[in-house]
């Protein structure tokens, strides 16, 4: 009996002590081996991915820091976001920055406040040094995000309402550029995704997200990205929330919601559609020209500049802040077809993707019809 209560005791004490990393120092889970590393952090109530945090948005902070006129190009994930980020770029330059220079990685000249790009890292310390940080080239990181030759500054975001104030009343007046894909779609660039991750990157996040690369995903059953983007796995918010979530905005006025096949059906179109919306004036001969410095085909001539570097990053030894990337070489830029999910995938996983999104958006058919395949609301 004795024993048993020293066993039970030895129990409780090793929980308690879980679960009190977990609330003060969950970065410590990220020291263990993975899939260990991913449930400790889960089961003690941490949301995932671990590097997600969504303080710079808070509507008592984000004034603090926002300036009237920025867009936030808040797409959801695996759904054009560095086409978008590169996009609206050459759209506030008019396609005049022809060699790049003021985009010398998609991190620093279009940042992206959700990230945490330390183990330890939050909003409080990030943001400022933002603002001080210098470069190995001897630039300010500041001189390339809030070069005031732009006409307002641009930031990546993959939340949706209520974590992005949308609908906030009084003072800094900001634009938000959504947009949504194809689910299925969406998790076939997952899973390819996961395993596109640099090894030094998911070294730091305890092993996720993992390489998969070896899977089957032609297998009746769901791979690893899969089960993590279906209800209830931990990366459902990320899909089905996200498009829940925005499609309540879509008509408001400071947000752009677009649907990713609808955008490379007609790209020209779109340009001028997110210009407008934008307050830039293009004539014909600059609209040509941004078309096509948005197109697939040019950002797949420079893979250099969509690695994601981290220069704020603070964790020595783990991370060179000149030298590394979260993603491999040209991983951000790939194909981007409509329609791969169904082809990647076997008939029982669409079938079983099919059914969680009628679960999801079945009560709105305009939704739904919209989540799959776009078009006008």
């Amino acid at each position: 009996m004795a024993v048993i209560k020293t066993i039970g005791t030895a129990v409780l004490g090793v929980a308690v002590l879980i679960g009190s990393i977990g609330k003060f120092a969950p970065q410590l889970f990220m020291n263990l081996p993975f899939p260990l590393s991913v449930i400790f952090w889960v089961t003690t109530g941490n949301p995932m991915p671990m590097y997600f945090m969504p303080d710079a948005w808070r509507e008592d902070e984000i004034d603090t820091w926002m300036k009237d006129g920025d867009l936030v190009v808040a797409t959801g994930a695996k759904s054009g976001t560095t086409f978008m980020l590169y996009c609206t770029h050459q759209i506030r330059t008019k396609g005049t920055d022809i060699n790049d220079e003021l985009f010398p990685d998609v991190s620093l000249t279009t940042p992206w406040p959700d990230l945490k790009q330390s183990r330890a890292g939050n909003w409080a310390e990030q943001k400022n040094r933002y603002n001080d940080t210098v470069l190995a080239n001897g630039r300010k990181l500041k001189e390339y995000w809030d070069n005031p030759a732009f006409p307002f500054r641009i930031f990546k975001s993959h939340y949706a309402p209520p974590e992005l104030p949308v609908r906030k009343k009084g003072g800094k007046k900001i634009k938000y550029l959504a947009m949504a894909r194809n689910g299925i779609d969406v998790a076939a660039s997952m899973t390819d995704f996961y395993s596109s991750h640099s090894e030094k990157f998911r070294n730091l996040w305890g092993g996720f997200p993992p390489n998969i690369s070896g899977e089957d995903h032609a297998a009746e059953e769901p791979p690893a990205a899969v089960k993590d983007m279906l209800p209830p796995g931990p990366m459902a918010e990320i899909y089905f929330g996200y498009v829940k979530k925005w499609w309540d905005y879509r008509n408001d006025e400071n947000v752009l919601l677009m649907h990713y096949a609808d955008v490379r059906k007609d790209l020209k179109g779109h340009v001028s559609k997110i210009a407008k919306f934008l307050d830039v004036d293009l004539d014909e001969n600059e609209l040509d020209v941004v078309t096509q410095r948005c197109s697939i085909e040019h950002m797949k001539g420079l893979p250099d500049k969509f690695g994601y570097k981290m220069p704020l990053n603070l964790d020595k030894g783990l991370w060179d802040v000149e030298k590394d990337s979260i993603v491999k070489t040209g991983a951000m830029v790939n194909k981007g077809e409509v329609g791969k999910g169904k082809a990647k995938f076997h008939p029982k996983v669409v079938e079983q993707w099919k059914k969680a999104e009628e679960d999801a958006f079945g009560h709105d058919p305009a939704l739904l019809n919209w989540a799959r395949n776009g078009g006008e609301f």
